[in-house]
């Protein structure tokens, strides 16, 4: 087993987006082939799916590819860490029941090789408009999660995608530039985060879709690592530094 640490985000896997969504997952597939002997543990930081939501005994099918060779990997013993986004939040227990990743719904705060990230999706992170709280409250919420639930697989899981595909279509045909380090919602939130945790050596956050690597202060850096629709990107740490690479390149 390798020592490197990887982190990708906003893979989007179902996005009609895709011209041929298999061919999307292959090259993600091949990507993990090829860190494969050199990785200790990988963070996929959300909107890995462009919708996910189980029922008890249903789950989106799918994602056949992706699923087998991180449940190869994670049998293999690597850790595999699964946060949840904003197109994926209704993850329950079958990741980690029959996957074996470990999953997260909350930002992460640990130590690697001596450094402290701080990781996270980063929706929600920074952002104080009284729209997006009151769609992610109502996402968030138990009662309405409950509620949706009560619809027959056939009926929620393609009301999913028609609001996934809604929303990414928006995104993608008007993507949303770097708006500067004053406004950035993430650069915000990252540099109030590093007055209170001056410690943390790297902050890393999808959500965006953008390439960004922002040194706060001399110890302080914060990356933004793109997506797998665009950029093909993502974070490594060696053990000593952190390095933001793109397939494009």
């Amino acid at each position: 087993m390798g020592t490197k640490v990887y982190f990708a985000s906003d893979m989007h896997f179902g996005s009609d987006v895709f011209e041929n969504s298999h061919d999307a997952e292959r090259r993600f597939v091949r990507w993990l082939d090829s860190i494969k002997d050199d990785v200790a543990a990988l963070y996929l930081l959300g909107d890995i799916f462009d919708f996910w939501f189980e029922y008890k005994e249903v789950i989106p099918r799918g994602f056949t590819r992706f699923l087998g060779k991180i449940a190869e990997m994670s049998d293999a013993g690597i850790e595999i860490h699964f946060f949840t986004g904003n197109h994926d939040i209704w993850v329950k227990d079958y990741l980690s029941k029959e996957i074996g990743v470990i999953v997260h719904k909350k930002p992460l705060l640990t130590q690697i090789n001596g450094k402290n990230f701080y990781l996270a999706h980063g929706d929600g992170l920074g952002d104080t408009s009284i729209s997006f709280r009151i769609i992610r409250y109502i996402f968030h919420n138990q009662l309405c999660q409950f509620l949706f639930r009560m619809l027959h697989p056939r009926w929620g899981v393609g009301f999913g995608y028609l609001w996934s595909r809604h929303s990414r279509k928006k995104k993608i045909a008007n993507p949303a530039p770097y708006f500067g380090d004053d406004k950035e919602h993430l650069v915000i939130y990252a540099k109030e985060y590093i007055k209170e945790y001056p410690d943390t050596d790297y902050l890393i956050f999808g959500h965006r879709h953008i390439l960004l690597d922002l040194k706060l202060s001399e110890k302080n850096r914060m990356m933004i690592i793109g997506d797998w629709l665009q950029y093909f990107s993502y974070a490594v740490f060696d053990g000593k530094e952190l390095h933001l690479n793109s397939l494009q390149k």
